[in-house]
């Protein structure tokens, strides 16, 4: 069976310092798939056809080039594992511009939410206060969806083992934290032996892909995503709008500047500045400033 090499394969990688969500709901829909043609190791055709099943060329080379790592891993091992060529799906993809939302958009996504059935279940509240958290903090989706009730402080949101390993407290303004604190004050009436904050219907801890398809069909619904293969706006976009705007609300002069990025670095729980400075192209205010500091170094002014 497939299952038991993805798990060891897994396991190594994740002690590496790996978190592989993506990769894992890869790999396990790909085991699916070639179960159900009675296979049991890597198949170079089976690969490719579970590959071209995906809408867009990008994701057809991100499914290739998954499978095709673990294949090389598991055929060390086991010689009947193949392993697919590179390059027949340019896994290569142009660089991705954020969907930066407008406030009316992240209003009307967070009422959609909220909308969610069963009525009177804790799903419409999960699903609107994950999506409200997600706007007034910068978090990482796989941040908040590992939140556990200890995590949830009068300091701010504790955030533990981080994607560059960092830990890290995020503080919340009182009205963020106040809606948050009635979310709980519901979320616990559910009671159940899993301490997430963000569960589902069954009472575990969200997973990722499950949150991903809801927020699909919902951006959808409003119009904001064309479908499968077209572009549209994602999760981690609501990241990239609460950076622009915090950016953008940075007041003029040099220093200001310096500093304001630094703290939203920090904030973000960036490794780097190189990685905060990628949000720049989509600060109209900020990029002036920056043209106008490297014109008087052109000049030999001082900034």
């Amino acid at each position: 069976m497939l299952t038991p090499a993805i798990d060891a394969y897994l396991a190594i990688r994740r002690t590496a310092g790996f978190q592989l969500e993506v990769a894992e709901s890869l790999l396990r829909n790909y085991a699916r798939f070639a179960n159900e043609r009675g296979e049991t190791h890597v198949c170079i055709q089976t690969a490719l056809q579970w590959a071209a099943l995906a809408p867009s060329l990008g994701q057809r080379g991100r499914r290739l080039e998954t499978v095709t790592i673990f294949a090389r891993h598991a055929h060390v091992e086991d010689s009947r594992h193949e392993v697919p060529a590179s390059g027949i799906f340019p896994s290569q993809r142009p660089p991705y511009r954020p969907f930066i939302y407008t406030s009316e958009q992240i209003g009307q996504l967070f009422e959609h939410m909220a909308r969610l059935t069963p009525i009177g279940s804790l799903r419409p509240w999960t699903y609107s206060t994950l999506i409200a958290l997600l706007a007034v903090s910068g978090l990482r989706i796989s941040e908040a969806l590992s939140l556990r009730f200890e995590d949830v402080t009068s300091d701010g949101l504790v955030i533990n083992e981080t994607k560059f390993h960092k830990n890290r407290v995020v503080p919340l303004h009182p009205s963020a934290n106040a809606a948050l604190e009635r979310y709980l004050e519901r979320r616990r009436s559910f009671g159940g032996g899993d301490d997430h904050v963000f569960i589902s219907l069954r009472g575990r801890a969200l997973s990722y892909p499950t949150v991903v398809a809801t927020f699909l069909s919902a951006v959808r619904e409003m119009g904001l995503h064309q479908g499968p293969g077209k572009r549209g706006p994602r999760l981690h976009d609501l990241r990239h709008t609460w950076a622009v705007r915090a950016l953008e609300s940075c007041p003029p002069g040099y220093d200001f500047v310096s500093q304001h990025l630094v703290a939203v670095s920090t904030y973000l729980g960036h490794a780097k500045l190189a990685s905060t400075f990628i949000y720049l192209h989509t600060t109209p205010q900020l990029l002036s400033f920056i043209a106008d500091r490297c014109e008087f170094f052109r000049q030999g002014d001082r900034p």
